[in-house]
């Protein structure tokens, strides 16, 4: 919500009430499109409530060994998942999408490449209290925009695709929907 207001874009969050964990179990396709079968769950539960709303659903997986990570739920899991991606190269995929009526108008994903960098548990002991619960909101326990770019040591890819939406080609999307000027 912070990055599409900063872009100028005015918009109301609301919650879409998607079990996300059910949809996952039940996905049939490959981990890299489940992100934007996600945004389109998320935008129709919207859609169907506001038919005559332009709206913008969104997700972001992290795919790491052919696993997914989920949002840690705790500092402990935030712990753990940060020393499995230690010294390792990981992938976000994040979605957008945008809809009306309950019919996808637009959609598109991207992809980044992450590789961590070895740290030490004093480090990670001091990033942790560091950035406390906020770690809970990220896929990655990390937020590359704060103290967690000390963590890596390479990024391929757009920077607003690992903070969770590929703004560029949505703000696109807008201006060729006429909701932002050419």
């Amino acid at each position: 919500m912070a990055m599409l207001s900063a872009a100028g874009v005015h918009c109301v969050a609301m919650p879409p009430d998607i079990d996300e964990q059910a949809l996952k179990q039940v996905f049939p396709g490959p981990a890299s499109a489940l992100p934007g079968a996600l945004a389109l769950a998320k935008a129709r539960a919207i859609s169907t409530r506001m038919p005559d709303a332009l709206v913008i659903g969104a997700d972001q997986i992290l795919l790491f060994h052919g696993g997914l990570f989920d949002k840690p739920h705790s500092l402990a899991v935030a712990a753990a998942q940060l020393r499995e991606l230690s010294g390792q190269t990981h992938e976000l995929i994040a979605a957008v999408c945008l809809m009306r009526g309950g019919a996808p108008l637009w959609q598109h994903s991207e992809s980044a490449s992450l590789t961590m960098r070895p740290f030490s548990e004093a480090f990670l002991t001091d990033y942790l209290d560091a950035e406390g619960e906020a770690l809970l909101h990220s896929v990655g326990a990390y937020r590359l925009e704060g103290l967690g770019a000390q963590l890596f040591e390479h990024v391929r890819g757009d920077y607003f695709t690992v903070l969770g939406l590929p703004l560029l080609a949505l703000l696109g999307a807008l201006r060729a929907e006429g909701v932002l000027k050419v």
